[in-house]
C-alpha cells in the first residue's frame, strides 16, 4: 500500500453565520466541509491519503449555524462537500472523491484491473443502500433485525479480491466511501443497542482493523460520544 508521508495538520477554525467569506476564485483550491459530516469526511480521507494537504485547503463550516454567503455565494446547493477549484465549485461525495483521485498528485486510489473497476462502481452504488437501511432502523425500536443483511452484504463483498484486507484487495476510493458510515454505525449500534457488526463477519472486522492503522483516516475520524449524543437527539428523541 503505497502511503502517502503523514502530515500533522492544525486543523483551520469553524465558520459560523458572523464569519468572514473567504477569497472566492483567487487560484486556492478549497474543501467547503464540516468536521462531523460522514460525506464530507471521504472527500477529507482522501485529500490526506494523497497527501494533498497544501495543495487543498479545509475551510470547515457549522452546518447548525452556516455562512450565508455559503449558499448565496460558493454553493447553491447549500451542502458539504464541496470543492473549489479551476475557477469552479462541485459538490456530492462520491463524485468528488473520483475528482480529486483523477485531478491531484499521490497515491491513486482507484484500480487498472477492469474487474476490480466494475466491482468498485457496483459497491459505491451500494452505499445508499447501506445508508437508507441503517439510518430507516435506528427510529424502529430494535435495528438489530434489519441492519444484519446489509452488514452482510460488505462481510461477502470482503470475499472477493484476497490480495489485501480492503474491498478492492488493497486500499481504494471504495473503502473511503464506507467507512465514515461504518465507522458510526459501529459506535452506535454498540453503545444503544450493544450490537456489534463485526461479530461472525470476520472480514469485516479485519477490514475495520486495517482502516485503523491509516494515519490519514484516523485523524478524521468522529467523537464517539459527540457522535452517540447527536444520533440519540436525532433518531431517538421523539
Amino acid at each position: 500500500m503505497a502511503a502517502t508521508t503523514c502530515v500533522e495538520e492544525v486543523l483551520p477554525p469553524v465558520l459560523d453565520s458572523t464569519s468572514d467569506q473567504p477569497p472566492l476564485f483567487d487560484g486556492v483550491t478549497r474543501l467547503y466541509t464540516a468536521y462531523a459530516c460522514p460525506f464530507a469526511q471521504r472527500v477529507w480521507i482522501t485529500r490526506n491519503y494523497k497527501g494533498l494537504q497544501e495543495q487543498i485547503k479545509l475551510v470547515p463550516l457549522n452546518l447548525q449555524n452556516r455562512p450565508a454567503w455559503y449558499k448565496e455565494k460558493v454553493y447553491p446547493e447549500n451542502k458539504v462537500p464541496a470543492l473549489e477549484h479551476n475557477n469552479k465549485v462541485i459538490g456530492e461525495s462520491l463524485d468528488l472523491i473520483k475528482y480529486v483521485d483523477s485531478n491531484f498528485g499521490g497515491p491513486s486510489l482507484w484500480p487498472n484491473d477492469p474487474a476490480k473497476q466494475k466491482f468498485a462502481e457496483e459497491l459505491l452504488s451500494y452505499t445508499d443502500t447501506l445508508n437508507r437501511i441503517v439510518y430507516g432502523s435506528f427510529n424502529k425500536g430494535d435495528p438489530t433485525t434489519e441492519v444484519g443483511v446489509a452488514f452482510d452484504h460488505l462481510e461477502t463483498a470482503l470475499h472477493k479480491f484476497d490480495d489485501g484486507p480492503f474491498f478492492l484487495g488493497q486500499f481504494s476510493l471504495v473503502d473511503i466511501a464506507y467507512i465514515p458510515f461504518v465507522e458510526r454505525f459501529q459506535i452506535f449500534l454498540s453503545e444503544v443497542w450493544k450490537y456489534d457488526i463485526s461479530t461472525g463477519r470476520p472480514k469485516l472486522a479485519t477490514w475495520i482493523e486495517e482502516l485503523n492503522k491509516i494515519d490519514d483516516y484516523k485523524r478524521t475520524k468522529c467523537d464517539p460520544k459527540e457522535l452517540v449524543e447527536y444520533y440519540k437527539m436525532r433518531f431517538l428523541s421523539q
